[in-house]
This record gives C-alpha cells, sequence and structure tokens, in this order.
C-alpha cells in the first residue's frame, strides 16, 4: 500500500484535471482524491476490505489504515470522537496522510494536485504529540496516579473523573509511546499534520512516501 501511495503520488501530481478546476472546498478535494486512490487500489490489488462500519477507508484486518487528504496551505482534517484514550493512546489504526498544492490553470480549465508530502504513520504513532511528551517526561520524573490526573484535568481531557482515573492508571501501567499528531479538543478530533510534514529524520513507525518539503 505504501509503494502504491507513493506511485499514486507521482501519476496526480502531473495529471491536469477537469474536475477539480475551480475547486476551493478543501473537503471535495479530499473525497475525489479518497475514492481515486481506493479505485487505483482495486485496479492492482486484491486485499481483505473489511467492513466500513469501522469508520475508517481501508478496514481490512491486515491493514486497518484510514485514508486523509488536506491542503499545504492548512494541514488538517477531522476525525470522529471516540474514546479520550485516543489523544494519549493513539487513534487505534494507521493513517495515510496525503498533502497536496493545488494549482488551476486558467488556459486549459484544469487544476494540478502537486503532492509535496505522503506520509504512514502506525498506529502507535497517532496521538497528540504535547499531551504524550509531557506524560511521558512526567513519568520519566516520578509521577504518580495524583499527577497524571491532574495534568489530564489541566488539559481538559473529555473525559468525566472515574475514566480520567482509569486513563491515568493506564499510564502508570504502560508508558505512552511519543504521538506526533496536534489532536484538539472537541466533539469531533481536529488533526494537524504541520509536525508530520516538516518531519525530515526518520522516526520508527512514521514512513515519509513523499517528501518534496525538506528535498
Amino acid at each position: 500500500m505504501k509503494e502504491a501511495a507513493k506511485k499514486f503520488c507521482g501519476i496526480e501530481s502531473i495529471y491536469n484535471n477537469k474536475e477539480l478546476y475551480g475547486v476551493t472546498d478543501g473537503k471535495a478535494v479530499g473525497t475525489y482524491v479518497e475514492h481515486k486512490f481506493q479505485k487505483y487500489l482495486k485496479n492492482q490489488f486484491d486485499y481483505d476490505k473489511g467492513s466500513y462500519a469501522k469508520g475508517i477507508d481501508l478496514p481490512g484486518d491486515t491493514i486497518q489504515t484510514d485514508i486523509k487528504v488536506t491542503s499545504i496551505k492548512q494541514p488538517q482534517s477531522s476525525c470522529p470522537f471516540k474514546d479520550a484514550k485516543q489523544k494519549i493512546f493513539g487513534l487505534g489504526y494507521n493513517l495515510l496522510v496525503f498533502v497536496y498544492d493545488k494549482n488551476d490553470n486558467a488556459e486549459t480549465g484544469t487544476a494540478t494536485l502537486n503532492f509535496v508530502s505522503c506520509s504512514f504513520l502506525e498506529k502507535e504513532r497517532t496521538a497528540d504529540f504535547t499531551t504524550t511528551f509531557r506524560l511521558r517526561e512526567m513519568i520519566k520524573d516520578g509521577a504518580n496516579i495524583e499527577d497524571i490526573i491532574a495534568y489530564l484535568n489541566d488539559k481538559n481531557i473529555p473525559a468525566d473523573e472515574i475514566t480520567l482515573a482509569l486513563i491515568a492508571k493506564n499510564i502508570m501501567a504502560k508508558k505512552p509511546k511519543q504521538g506526533y499528531l496536534t489532536i484538539s479538543n472537541a466533539l469531533q478530533w481536529r488533526l494537524q499534520y504541520a509536525r508530520i510534514v516538516s518531519l525530515a529524520g526518520e522516526i520508527e513507525g512514521i514512513s515519509k512516501l513523499v517528501d518534496k518539503i525538506n528535498e
């Protein structure tokens, strides 16, 4: 899938697209790319498509990946809120993040989507960067459960006191991995990818498939 995503970016970056000319709705562009990439996969591979009831684009047991498409001008997207633990331990599935720079050509009446970044994040790396960084530091400094609960309260993690206490116990029992998303609190998570786009070095669990930003 990762190899296919890299090839797909190369093909689409030079494709003169009439359907997207003049389209400014990022959601419409994202839906178009998601469907086109899934069609690209279906034309080349047989794979377990899984149940879409799971709420992700490629829910098969061996893939478990959601596709995110976003503009370089504001690299972010929304994500269904399921559990407060997602911000600390990850979303529970992998992410394939396409980041494009869209240009319209008035002379030809076409648009090009230059994919400047494409990254694959393993599910363990899909937690919030700042939250996991601070929690890992607190554990290293000898924090106890009360300290963890106080921090989660200060950060307005969307959960009641009983749930926060359970989350704190889980954190103490198993230190969360460092996440690399920025996840804002809301009824729907807002995922921001600026850190992923600018990430130049190698990080275990993150594959930079296309990186025109740091070339």
